[in-house]
């Protein structure tokens, strides 16, 4: 596996810790305490902020902000020019540094493009986030999420496409199953 790349009109920060195979690109900024895992590509202009922690194979576009506190598990995309926030009354002149939120993206999660993730909540392991959506509470593992505020207006499969009714994934054939109103991949035991 390669080195990291780090392209260089990018700034990271001595202590921050860039995993194998990782890109950085053009005018990006990694600061000293980050965790960015393997095989992760930065976008132009990407900001990770003190304490984020990012996993492997994370894709995260253009103009993107990981502000202290944002969590992203392994396999999420972050699309282009989406935001996290980390205070939910933010205030020039009144410092709120101690009331940051954190923000657990969970594994496989895709945040479209221009979306809002408000701080201190968790999106659900392989949830859909529409582009222009302004996600304020909870998401459930692969709810499909649009709108401002955002609603969930149905179902996804770990490849991202939409369920039917069927609950059947028609690109991989994998079959889901919905229990107290929450899905979960089915396994044939």
């Amino acid at each position: 596996m390669d080195k990291a790349f780090i392209h260089e009109t990018a700034i990271v920060d001595d202590g921050a810790q860039i995993g194998e195979g990782t890109k950085i690109w053009h005018f990006s900024h990694v600061m000293a305490t980050a965790e960015i895992g393997e095989r992760c590509i930065l976008g132009q202009n990407v900001f990770v902020g003190q304490n984020v922690k990012i996993g492997n194979n994370v894709k995260i576009q253009n103009n993107v902000s990981l502000y202290d506190g944002v969590v992203c598990e392994d396999d999420v995309f972050l699309g282009p020019s989406m935001v996290f926030t980390n205070v939910i009354n933010p205030r020039s002149a009144v410092e709120r540094k101690n009331e940051f939120k954190s923000t657990l993206v969970k594994k496989g999660v895709s945040v479209g493009a221009n979306a809002t993730i408000i701080c201190g909540i968790t999106l659900g392991e392989y949830c859909f986030i529409g582009a222009g959506a302004v996600v304020t509470k909870d998401v459930k593992a692969f709810a499909l999420m649009t709108g401002v505020p955002a609603k969930q207006t149905g179902w996804v499969s770990r490849a991202g496409i939409v369920l039917k009714e069927n609950l059947i994934c028609p690109e991989t054939g994998e079959k889901y199953v919905l229990l107290d109103n929450s899905l979960k991949l089915y396994k044939n035991e």
